[in-house]
């Protein structure tokens, strides 16, 4: 079975386009699946829509996607983990290749984003180079993770001492523990915090990261691009 685990916080205007993409992707492929929704301190409509998707709904209040995500784990059933995040679509392709890598001995893998809507200037120029250096790093940042019961157990889930970087961190832990595989096809996510914040903040969190590595993101000051999230209506 596939466990898809999908955190989730204030995200009516995207949870039930996430849950569709998952169940109709499914549906094509045909795995047995189960899709658990974590929602975590929503004040909006989040648990009772993915209710209406038939999800299974956790209700957390940690404000903290990793845990969010471990509690997601922690009720899963099936030997293959999804993490997608609410604001993500996947599709078939990406299911059936992270199936056949999984079943050639990969432990796990990421997918990159492609960023909807209108975007600025300045990230449309930049957008080769984030694709080229997740190749390069394999680092495709937290949208749509995927890896096995085995590989998770092993490096003890996502980091909860993190609150941003928390992807890398897992990434690099699972790298230790076999192969991590990137699909050709990627995702569609949101592009809401692109648009909502300027290309300075979102420097000045490049450079955070640059000079002191994820351990520079272990408290939420000055994470306001993913802790303080403007939220757009539905697309």
């Amino acid at each position: 079975m596939i466990s898809f685990i999908v955190p989730a916080h204030n995200e009516e205007a995207w949870i039930g386009r996430c849950l569709s993409a998952i169940r109709h992707t499914l549906e094509t492929v045909g795995h047995q699946y189960e899709i658990i929704v974590v929602d975590d301190s929503s004040t909006d409509a989040t648990s009772s829509d993915a209710q209406r998707c038939g999800a299974q709904v956790i209700r957390v209040n940690h404000r903290h996607i990793s845990a969010a995500r471990n509690a997601g784990a922690r009720e899963a059933r099936g030997d293959i983990f999804f993490f997608v995040d609410a604001d993500t679509l996947i599709g078939p392709s990406i299911v059936r290749s992270a199936m056949d890598h999984l079943r050639s001995g990969a432990v796990g893998g990421g997918c990159i984003p492609r960023f909807d809507g209108r975007l600025p200037l300045w990230w449309r120029s930049a957008y080769p180079l984030f694709v080229l250096g997740v190749r390069v790093l394999r680092q495709p940042g937290g949208s749509c993770l995927f890896c096995t019961r085995a590989a998770f157990e092993a490096v003890g889930g996502f980091s909860e001492a993190h609150y941003a970087a928390e992807d890398a961190v897992f990434v690099t832990a699972l790298k230790r523990q076999g192969l991590f595989v990137i699909p050709a096809d990627g995702v569609v996510t949101s592009g809401r915090n692109l648009r909502n914040h300027s290309f300075w903040s979102v420097a000045r969190l490049l450079l955070r990261l640059a000079l002191r590595g994820p351990d520079g993101f272990r408290d939420r000051r000055g994470l306001d691009f993913w802790y303080k999230p403007s939220r757009e209506k539905t697309p």
